[in-house]
């Protein structure tokens, strides 16, 4: 970490990789954050896109008045640099395919120099905008896509959040170490990382509702692209837990079920004529109506009843991602836990 004496102000780290559509429009939303910060603000893009994208990130940079630095791959990596880069004692974090809303920097500048020295940060709510394919319509039921980053929207204080949002105190960023550099994936899992080692070492998590950012509909752009995010939560879920084992939790995943059905069911089939196979879909079709009920909370419509069914069974995505990082981590325990949720404090 940096040994210079930061001053008084905010800096905005946005880690990057390609996405230049997207970060042009993230850097034009922070220029008009800047512009009505009440302290001194920056923004340091941190990239190791291939060299075309990497041209045109520094274009873009110079146009909006960013800082632009050439980074590592992996995402915690990244943010650790643009610390290390940065001007101020506060630092925003937030992501290339988001925007922020032009008053976020006074939300979190306010909290911040307003709440006592126990407070480490503060997040604001992520919303997915609403984009025009049936996907995202669909996928806007997932809890495991919008719910961690809407929950600063409806709590006070958090035990962990998604860097989409987070303000912290650089004073304290470098006494927990920082995001970490190495984990199953380049990105995942970090700043739930980030969050848990501050609060353990005694820092509060505050959550100002109003300090707000959106997240680009291409998440959910498509039943694939949500698939590949789900499946990547689960993996970083599963690693978050093998760092920090005392946030875990049981939990029931679809696929830990389905192999145990499978087990059972071909141990049976001699006697049952195979009948006994049919417990596996009947199991994952079980978890799935179930997931459902969950998402479709009072909308008794059918149509309501058709997309949960069809978001519930892209969600199962997140439970094979766990499974399959559970047998990575050679854990065999964590095929049956999870992470506590967030506002679990």
């Amino acid at each position: 970490m940096s040994t210079v004496v930061p001053q008084h102000g905010l800096s905005v780290v946005v880690p990057v990789k390609g996405r230049v559509a997207l970060m042009r429009a993230q850097l034009a939303s922070l220029r008009a954050a800047v512009d009505r910060s009440p302290e001194p603000a920056e923004v340091i893009v941190v990239d190791d896109s291939e060299p075309a994208d990497a041209a045109a990130h520094q274009a873009n940079c110079r146009e909006f008045g960013a800082r632009y630095v050439t980074g590592p791959a992996h995402v915690g990596a990244k943010r650790n640099l643009g610390v290390e880069r940065a001007t101020y004692d506060l630092i925003l974090f937030t992501d290339s395919d988001c925007r922020v809303s032009p008053d976020i920097l006074e939300h979190h500048v306010k909290t911040l120099r307003s709440a006592g020295t126990s407070v480490g940060g503060v997040t604001g709510p992520t919303f997915v905008e609403r984009g025009p394919t049936p996907a995202n319509r669909i996928m806007r039921w997932s809890k495991l896509i919008n719910d961690d980053m809407e929950r600063p929207e409806r709590c006070a204080k958090v035990i962990w959040t998604t860097a989409t949002n987070l303000a912290v105190r650089r004073k304290v960023f470098e006494e927990v170490g920082g995001f970490p550099s190495e984990s199953l994936d380049v990105v995942g899992g970090e700043d739930c990382d980030l969050g848990i080692r501050m609060t353990d070492a005694g820092y509060t998590l505050l959550c100002d509702p109003q300090a707000v950012a959106v997240h680009d509909h291409g998440i959910t752009g498509s039943f694939a692209t949500a698939g590949r995010r789900l499946y990547s939560y689960g993996r970083s879920e599963q690693w978050v837990c093998s760092v920090h084992p005392r946030h875990r939790r049981p939990v029931v995943n679809a696929f830990t079920v389905g192999t145990a059905a499978t087990a059972v069911g071909m141990a049976l089939a001699p006697r049952t004529g195979g009948r006994s196979l049919l417990a596996v879909p009947a199991c994952l079709g079980l978890l799935v109506g179930m997931r459902a009920h969950r998402l479709r909370g009072d909308d008794r419509s059918r149509g309501a009843a058709a997309e949960c069914i069809a978001c519930a069974s892209v969600d199962l995505m997140f439970d094979l991602g766990g499974f399959v990082a559970a047998l990575e981590l050679r854990r065999p325990s964590m095929l049956f836990t999870g992470l506590r949720p967030a506002d679990a404090v």
